[in-house]
């Protein structure tokens, strides 16, 4: 594999399912970039790079593939650490332990997962949640230019900013986040996250990041979806037309459709057949090359990335209010039986639209 360089692209997005690279699922849609994420407390466990997940990325790397690694610090039920507090010093000794792992190796590091979700409320309506990520970046920098110098391919970015299209998560923390990125000339740029309910949403974003970034600087999307438009509609009856020919009572949500694909994979066809049967699937059926020529538009877009598979979680006990992340991913192994050549059923809709995207 030889990878493009970091402008424009569309990785392959594992979250943190690092162990499940697929490198046929990738070839399969052309996939030339992976993203995920390591979950930093695993660090505890031993030497990260002896974990299948960061051996597995850094595999692809050492083949050619294009890589990003985000950090995920998680204070959902405790204090974010102060700087020079002993939960700070744990916070470091992760850090390290993944930087020596990774850093030289992987393209780009991202500081930070989706941080504002990752913790308290309580932290991050204050400094507090700036002061902690400011320090990791700091550090994360200092690291690498004591090991590797000036010309170390990896590119660090400050983690992803999520809800911006939402009232009031536009704040003075984000605003720190930003001039901080701006004004830390080690910070090649951010991440954002934009799950949204319309592509208008997502704008909103770009419109919100674009201002602060230096002339040298750029954006990743390493997540980026329709999910809310799909979870508002979870309570919709299915269609009737498809509902005859499959022999599904009338009047039947399509939660409920979903769920017994859970229980009861389809057929590879019936699956894609179910989603497109939905207008508003059908409706947002270029999403991905729609969404991709927005981004490339502003000439700042670094990487994308969009999800390759289902994982087991996102599939379980799915009901009525479950975020539908079933219905975004290229390979469906959780709703759908196996298709060609051995892989998960696939979403035609998304793989086609995905393998064409690498071409631009």
């Amino acid at each position: 594999m030889s990878a493009p360089p970091a402008s424009g692209v569309l990785a392959a997005n594992v979250n943190q399912a690092l162990d499940k690279i697929d490198l046929a699922e990738l070839r399969a849609v052309s996939g030339t970039w992976i993203r995920g994420f390591q979950v930093m407390s695993d660090a505890d466990r031993g030497d990260p790079a002896d974990g299948t997940g960061i051996a597995k990325l850094l595999h692809a790397a050492a083949l050619g593939y294009g890589t990003v690694l985000s950090m995920k610090f998680q204070y959902h039920d405790v204090p974010i650490p102060t700087p020079g507090s002993p939960a700070m010093r744990t916070a470091l000794a992760r850090l390290d332990k993944v930087l020596a792992a990774a850093m030289g190796k992987v393209d780009i590091l991202t500081v930070g997962n989706e941080p504002f979700f990752e913790t308290r409320k309580a932290d991050s309506a204050t400094p507090r949640i700036n002061a902690f990520y400011e320090a990791l970046a700091r550090h994360t920098a200092q690291y690498r230019q004591a090991h590797f110098g000036a010309g170390c391919r990896t590119k660090i970015y400050m983690g992803a900013l999520t809800a911006l299209d939402k009232p009031g998560a536009q704040t003075a923390q984000t605003r720190r986040w930003m001039t901080f990125t701006a004004h830390t000339p080690s910070i090649a740029g951010v991440d954002i996250h934009p799950h949204v309910p319309s592509p208008a949403a997502a704008q909103k974003y770009v419109d919100y990041v674009m201002p602060f970034l230096r002339d040298d600087q750029k954006f990743l999307a390493t997540e980026f979806s329709l999910v809310q438009l799909w979870k508002s509609h979870m309570n919709d009856p299915v269609n009737p037309v498809f509902a005859n020919r499959h022999g599904i009572a009338r009047g039947t949500r399509v939660w409920q459709v979903i769920n017994s694909a859970t229980w009861h994979p389809f057929e590879e066809q019936e699956w894609n057949d179910f989603l497109l049967s939905n207008p508003w699937f059908a409706a947002n059926k270029s999403f991905l090359t729609d969404q991709m020529g927005r981004f490339r538009s502003t000439g700042k877009l670094a990487v994308a990335g969009y999800g390759i598979t289902q994982d087991a979680a996102m599939s379980k006990d799915f009901g009525p209010h479950r975020t539908p992340w079933v219905i975004n991913s290229l390979f469906c192994p959780y709703v759908s039986k196996p298709g060609q050549g051995g892989l998960p059923g696939r979403n035609h809709t998304w793989c086609s639209e995905f393998r064409a995207v690498q071409h631009h």
